[in-house]
């Protein structure tokens, strides 16, 4: 019995042959396949912009242009072609005919594949049909596509594919481009609004041999010339508020970090943080300071004060809604955080949490608020107060027993900032972490480690301070109606095919 044979599979092997023997052809002929550079002198969407208007009944500009990109589709008719060119900026028609060229471009034109990358000169003019296009004088092969792009009607469409082969999926989806173009805008955006507040951009160290600033499991390396074990970072905090010690009052920080989870919609094992602080200032600022950034964004992204997320409209017009943890768990989960441990144990068992003798009080807040009140809250709340035990860095609440004065800001069911009035006493700073290291022996891997140059730090005197942190990735994902972490990651983590 024969196996059956895959049309599709060989047809694009057959192909990949004709491009490798191209390639041979112009190698011997010494016609380059790969060449050194190219003088450009327009960007194909600029070029669009300012001509777009022009009809055949007007003069088209008699300058030269000299374009650069990619061959996405190609239309032949008799001793004429037509073409799509596509750079970074945008797609444009051109047009070539044999008595225009000659005999040796129009060969050059018509040995090409789609995917090659090429040079044009020519001239602007306006088709028959009213469509901007370049007449070509010029044609020049820059990089030989040796694989073939999936076919044009139906794009990139498997989603594992277009992870592990972004390149492809940048060039054959266009919206794709757009996302990633709004996120370095958002960057852009976010950086510009905290200078003009005059914060500082600082940089603090990768590698750690302390990891902390967060309750997360870290990625462990090793430096051979040092002989010494090291972290991936999970966080940006504990250095940057060494620097408010020193005497810096606005810094911030837009870097990856690294935890060692599990991957969800919205999780990823790197991503990139902003953390801020700043000095002689407490949650409340934070809270401020939070909802002017985001609303500043949304109204620079989108023209107005609000956008669309998973087809529901979020408003960031108004002020921010407020709720205190324990007043949400109670409206949601009929059980007060600060009661009886039989409380919450039960409470946590019956929303699915495997819960024992040793599981400590935050987890089982943490569990309960996760599965009961999160994914409620789709309007930008900022859910405040929370258990010290939860929140080893923050400062007690000024008029709260047992709390910290933290909150978190949720919109469409996702954690997007967390923020404190940032614990500065060394003494009760030493007295969490001793806290968080009897955590761990209790089997919590994601508790601190104890941090004794930290504590000195503050031994020094570190002012009362605000910290915020946001989640970029996040951030633009609601700001482009992305419904997945790895819609808005270039190379979004892939588990490696066996």
């Amino acid at each position: 019995m024969t196996e059956p044979v895959d049309i599709e599979s060989k047809t694009h092997i057959n192909e990949v042959e004709i491009r490798h023997k191209k390639r041979a052809d112009l190698e011997s002929s010494d016609n380059l396949p790969y060449k050194y550079t190219f003088q450009k002198t327009h960007h194909l969407g600029v070029i669009n912009e300012k001509y777009e208007h022009l009809t055949r009944e007007e003069e088209p500009p008699t300058e030269i242009f000299s374009v650069a990109g990619r061959l996405m589709s190609r239309r032949s008719h008799g001793k004429a072609v037509f073409g799509d060119l596509q750079d970074q900026s945008g797609t444009l028609q051109f047009y070539a005919n044999l008595n225009g060229v000659g005999d040796a471009q129009f060969d050059a034109l018509s040995q090409l594949d789609i995917g090659d990358i090429i040079g044009l000169t020519g001239t602007l003019f306006c088709t028959k049909r009213g469509e901007l296009s370049l007449k070509i004088q010029t044609v020049e092969l820059l990089s030989k596509s040796l694989h073939p792009l999936p076919e044009k009607h139906h794009g990139l469409q498997d989603i594992e594919l277009r992870y592990r082969q972004r390149y492809v999926d940048l060039i054959v989806n266009p919206s794709v481009r757009d996302v990633f173009s709004t996120r370095s805008k958002i960057v852009s955006l976010i950086r510009q609004f905290l200078e003009k507040d005059d914060f500082m951009e600082v940089e603090t160290p990768v590698l750690q041999s302390i990891y902390g600033g967060a309750a997360a499991r870290p990625f462990m390396t090793h430096h051979n010339e040092l002989g010494q074990d090291l972290y991936l970072r999970i966080a940006l905090e504990l250095p940057l508020k060494r620097l408010i010690v020193g005497g810096f009052e606005r810094i911030f920080e837009i870097g990856r970090v690294f935890r060692n989870e599990g991957v969800s919609y919205k999780h990823n094992p790197e991503y990139t943080l902003l953390e801020l602080y700043q000095a002689y200032a407490d949650y409340e600022t934070m809270m401020r300071l939070t909802e002017t950034l985001l609303r500043h964004l949304v109204q620079s992204i989108h023209g107005e004060s609000y956008l669309t997320f998973k087809g529901q409209k979020i408003d960031f017009s108004q002020p921010f809604k407020r709720l205190t943890l324990q007043d949400a768990i109670q409206d949601h989960a009929n059980v007060d955080i600060t009661g009886p441990m039989d409380d919450l144990r039960n409470k946590a068992t019956e929303l699915g949490m495997d819960v024992t003798s040793e599981t400590m009080r935050g987890s089982l807040i943490n569990f309960i608020y996760d599965k009961t009140v999160e994914p409620h809250l789709i309007q930008p709340t900022f859910m405040m107060d929370y258990p010290w035990e939860t929140s080893p860095l923050a400062k007690k609440h000024r008029s709260k027993p047992g709390f910290v004065e933290r909150f978190e800001l949720i919109i469409s069911g996702m954690e997007i900032a967390n923020a404190f009035s940032e614990l500065n006493d060394p003494i009760d700073q030493r007295a969490r972490f001793e806290d968080q290291l009897k955590a761990k022996e209790a089997g919590d891997d994601e508790a601190h480690m104890m941090d004794e140059d930290y504590i000195q730090a503050l031994s020094y005197g570190m002012p009362p301070t605000g910290g915020l942190g946001i989640g970029i990735d996040r951030i633009v994902m609601l700001l482009t109606d992305q419904h997945s972490i790895r819609d808005v990651l270039f190379f979004p983590h892939m588990k490696t095919r066996v």
